[in-house]
């Protein structure tokens, strides 16, 4: 991999090289020529013009593409900030779920005070990440022996859904509501797959865990309060739905594949940075305007030597030339 990238950084490098000796290449025979050749210095002064002509359509073009690249940037990410607010409310009620579901009674006697007291502070992430040895709690929970029945880790998974920050060790009494969820938690939702669990315990292998999870021990209001915030996520998904196993495991499907995945790209999106080309056209666009207009602009309000035009031909001529070698593949690079 490394000999890889290596090749890959020496390829993108060759052009500007190139481009850097003709350059200097160019300012040394053109200076030349100025000493050897009589006329050669009117030749230049001469062809100014067609140099600050095409300089001029280059730099233009160049930034008529960056403002449009801008605009529909800006487009773009209105339409994320839309879709975006919909996918949070959408995790604000499955958030809601969660909670009933953590505080119901529908677990195991004494699993609760055994996760939150015990093994206060343990994340769910810490759990799936234990064999980074980050967190000797987690191994230690790895190795007790307990009664129930490998339900403490849907509990934790479920706790994990109620953070607002990956390094949260405890949850408030108090659910926040964030304007929109940090991308490093739902990063850490989308690689442990969080949610899924809901899928696994009551769908699954519901056959096995039904006598360690109680659904009947939800309170008929709670599961009114669950089945409003689901028809709120998703009124098509949803509509015709019970509250019971199936309903659990379908929601849990449906945050995973649906929600997360999502609002991982929306938030990314929303928070998109004009990307390389952007910088890499700016930075041409600006050798332009200086080497190939004001340069020689100079050259004949000011006076200055045939050298300045001879600096200036020769950085018009080196950018035409890396332009004319690299365009296609940082445009390539672009749209991948």
């Amino acid at each position: 991999m490394k000999k890889k990238s290596f090749f890959k950084d020496l390829y993108a490098l060759i052009p500007l090289v190139f481009s850097g000796f003709l350059c200097i290449g160019l300012i040394f025979i053109l200076w030349q020529k100025t000493t050897l050749v009589l006329q050669f210095e009117n030749q230049l002064i001469d062809l100014s013009s067609i140099f600050i002509s095409i300089s001029g359509f280059l730099s233009t073009f160049i930034l008529l593409y960056l403002i449009l690249f801008a605009v529909n940037l800006k487009k773009d990410k209105k339409i994320g900030v839309s879709g975006l607010e919909v996918l949070n409310q959408k995790m604000h009620d499955f958030r809601e779920i969660i909670e009933i579901l953590l505080r119901s009674k529908m677990w195991l006697p004494g699993l609760k005070e055994y996760i939150d007291e015990e093994f206060a502070g343990l994340t769910f992430f810490q759990v799936k990440e234990f064999y980074k040895g980050k967190s000797k709690l987690a191994i230690e929970f790895l190795q007790e022996k307990n009664n129930y029945a490998d339900t403490e880790n849907l509990y934790l998974e479920l706790k994990s859904l109620l953070q607002t920050d990956t390094k949260q060790k405890h949850i408030p009494e108090t659910i926040a509501k964030p304007e929109s969820y940090k991308k490093e938690l739902i990063q850490k939702w989308l690689e442990h797959k969080c949610g899924s669990g809901l899928w696994y315990y009551f769908g699954y292998k519901y056959g096995t865990y039904k006598e360690a999870l109680d659904l009947d021990a939800i309170y008929e209001r709670h599961q009114e309060k669950i089945m409003m915030h689901a028809i709120s996520i998703d009124s098509k998904a949803f509509e015709d739905s019970s509250f019971n196993e199936v309903f659990l495991s379908k929601l849990g499907e449906y945050i995973t594949n649906e929600v997360l995945p999502k609002l991982y790209q929306l938030q990314e999106k929303s928070s998109e940075k004009l990307p390389a080309i952007s910088r890499y056209l700016y930075l041409l666009f600006l050798l332009l305007v200086f080497f190939g207009v004001l340069l020689p602009l100079a050259f004949f309000l000011f006076n200055l030597t045939i050298l300045s035009l001879i600096v200036s031909y020769s950085f018009v001529i080196s950018v035409v030339f890396f332009i004319s070698t690299t365009f296609f593949r940082f445009l390539n690079n672009s749209v991948n």
